[in-house]
């Protein structure tokens, strides 16, 4: 699914910056959005390129959602298909996943706990409850349908349980350095980490945050899920690299936004997602499957969170 929405990105890139006369084929009702003089076409054609592109996201991040639904495991979802003209049940995914995570933030404080109370204290500020908790979620509801389809039983692996925790350290603790780098105020409504404790104790709580992930990772004693979780580090390094720069080049630009979008946001969500497949015994085939699933829906989620 994330190759077909990658070509179809590049399709829908191509296609605007070649030809110009799609504008003529846009409704009426976008085509006056921007008649000022001062608009060039290069603008129409950019902001066209936009709205064909949120409009793709939203139709993926939907039809991603809709996958989730029938490979979930939940036992309210073990029933035979609704008969012909009755409305299917609504699942919340964040519901189906709620009672592997009820003790998510208390679990991971438990792993910040240190003989000093400053730095536990500091570390642990982000997990407070309030954050969407997506990336566990992604990786639990993963593990239910990979473990039903294996054995047949949707129950969590402890280490499977173990990667959910690895994946909110892993993008907290790049939140706290994200916020050291943009300098921000703010962040999930209250202050942040470097506005409260000052850019060396938030960065060196951000390290204390990634080196306690790295301790549980080696713990789960699987070679290759390590080889998967150093890979997106490595991601988020470049990621960060990648967003201090861009490129003229409206086309480039554009395929640049989408490598680092992946290696910022979907890299984690894909790796995870791999890796609690590793963990379970799957063969390569769904190995893949899972890290596509992850790529494509870690695209869709950042794209459509700054809509």
């Amino acid at each position: 699914m994330a190759l077909t929405s990658l070509s179809r990105f590049s399709q829908i890139n191509t296609r605007i910056f070649e030809n110009k006369k799609l504008l003529r084929s846009v409704s009426p009702a976008t085509r006056w959005l921007h008649p000022s003089p001062e608009f060039s076409m290069k603008a129409n054609i950019l902001f066209i390129h936009r709205w064909r592109l949120c409009r793709h996201m939203g139709r993926s991040a939907r039809q991603s959602i809709t996958r989730l639904k029938q490979f979930s495991t939940c036992s309210s979802l073990l029933q035979t298909p609704a008969a012909p003209g009755t409305m299917q049940q609504e699942v919340d995914p964040f519901k189906l996943a709620e009672p592997d995570l009820i003790n998510l933030y208390s679990d991971i404080k438990k792993e910040l706990s240190t003989q000093s109370n400053s730095l536990g204290h500091i570390s642990s500020y982000y997990f407070d409850g309030h954050g969407k908790a997506f990336r566990p979620v992604m990786v639990v509801l993963m593990a239910r349908a990979l473990n039903y389809h294996i054995f047949e039983s949707s129950r969590l692996l402890e280490t499977q349980h173990r990667m959910a925790i690895i994946a909110e350290m892993i993008h907290t603790a790049s939140l706290v350095h994200d916020d050291v780098i943009d300098t921000s105020d703010t962040r999930r409504g209250k202050s942040s980490v470097n506005v409260l404790w000052g850019q060396r104790k938030a960065i060196l709580a951000g390290d204390f945050i990634l080196a306690q992930a790295a301790r549980i990772l080696a713990q789960l004693g699987n070679e290759d899920v390590v080889h998967l979780l150093a890979q997106v580090l490595l991601d988020l390094v470049q990621g960060e690299f990648m967003q201090m720069s861009s490129s003229e080049d409206e086309t480039e630009r554009f395929n640049q936004y989408l490598k680092k979008t992946f290696k910022k946001t979907a890299s984690l969500t894909a790796y995870t997602c791999k890796a609690a497949a590793v963990l379970c015994g799957a063969k390569e085939t769904l190995q893949d499957m899972a890290f596509q699933y992850g790529r494509d829906v870690g695209i869709a989620f950042q794209v459509c969170f700054y809509l």
